[in-house]
């Protein structure tokens, strides 16, 4: 079976799979620019982008703002006209600021999760052009965000991502939920959730497209998705083993030498589950906490006195090969990888 395009608004995607947003530094410009060439819509992570700017340890904030601009600059100049856009956590500090500086960077959409992306109207108003998401994980969540962006700015969302239980990185979900949400339950939520949009798609006389995120590895996972209703897909963790993933050799070896055993859950320094690869990092840290010496200001809920490690610190170890050191977020389906690929070669796989 072969897949429609997907249509946000004016924007045409010739594929519905959104490459997804990875921080620290796996999905900046060479992905992002490869995958929107290639068909998809290309997603820049804006988390501590900026971290290999030669003024990121003095000024970390302005750094990202700056990286930025240049990266989606550059992605453009790779996409051949294919979307660009950017994911932003609401957690960030200065997140208002983030927003600004990537629209008026020239960034297609804005995908915003980590927290409720309440004020993210209102921050994209003069900027008409830019689509913005919400990433939704419950039919709660979904009914807060829309009815809120209707009532306060009288506009809805221009797209959807549900991320399940199986996405990587931090997630919306209890440690709890994670231990009992079976993939029957979670087809049944994405369902919830698509009926939650249509009286807003009713109402301002939209298409409101849904992509469902978390463990979508095959054509075949693509295909059960949108038998459920959805529109297409956002996938990222099949993108890191690609040769324009920009996150080091070392990083995407880690993806190739992992075993399923090697996948665990962890708590973040900010209290939220994460799935990541276990390693000698997560295994030293269970005997004791790893001292803060800089704080780099990266999330709002971060405070370095009560952490037991340096989230941002510990993920750009990973992303430039310091795997002992290093945090290193994946998909469920990290195990699954067993080479190295291309970003045309995955996306052929993925829609054929």
């Amino acid at each position: 079976m072969s897949l429609k395009s997907l249509k946000i608004g004016d924007l045409t995607v010739k594929y519905p799979i959104v490459q997804g947003g990875m921080g620290v530094g796996i999905s900046r410009y060479k992905l992002a620019g490869a995958v929107a060439k290639a068909g998809g819509m290309g997603i820049i992570s804006t988390a501590q982008i900026g971290y290999d700017e030669p003024d990121f340890y003095k000024n970390p904030i302005e750094a990202n703002l700056k990286a930025i601009h240049k990266h989606i600059k550059s992605a453009k100049e790779i996409s051949n006209d294919g979307p660009v856009g950017v994911n932003i956590m609401v957690a960030t500090k200065e997140y208002n600021r983030y927003i600004k500086a990537a629209c008026e960077a020239g960034t297609d959409c804005i995908i915003s999760g980590a927290g409720l992306p309440v004020t993210l109207p209102g921050l994209v108003k003069d900027y008409e052009s830019v689509k913005i998401a919400p990433i939704v994980s419950s039919e709660k969540a979904a009914h807060v965000i829309l009815k809120m962006w209707d009532r306060k700015f009288n506009r809805t969302a221009d797209f959807l991502v549900i991320e399940g239980p199986k996405a990587g990185g931090h997630l919306g979900f209890s440690r709890e939920d994670l231990d009992h949400i079976s993939d029957l339950n979670y087809d049944k939520e994405i369902k919830k959730i698509i009926q939650v949009k249509k009286s807003y798609e009713e109402k301002y006389n939209v298409s409101i497209p849904v992509l469902v995120a978390g463990g979508i590895f095959t054509h075949e996972d693509i295909l059960h998705v949108i038998s459920l209703g959805a529109d297409g897909v956002q996938i990222a963790t099949p993108f890191v083993v690609t040769e324009e993933c920009d996150a080091s050799q070392a990083y995407k070896q880690a993806y190739l030498d992992a075993k399923e055993e090697d996948i665990q859950i962890v708590i973040s320094p900010v209290g939220m589950p994460g799935r990541a690869i276990r390693n000698k990092f997560l295994k030293d840290l269970e005997v004791k906490p790893e001292p803060i010496q800089h704080c780099f200001h990266c999330l709002e809920k971060c405070n370095p006195k009560n952490t037991p490690y340096c989230i941002t610190k510990a993920l750009i170890n990973a992303v430039e090969g310091n795997l002992d050191q290093g945090l290193i977020f994946c998909g469920s389906n990290a195990a699954r990888l067993t080479h190295m690929t291309t970003v045309p070669e995955l996306m052929k796989e993925l829609v054929q």
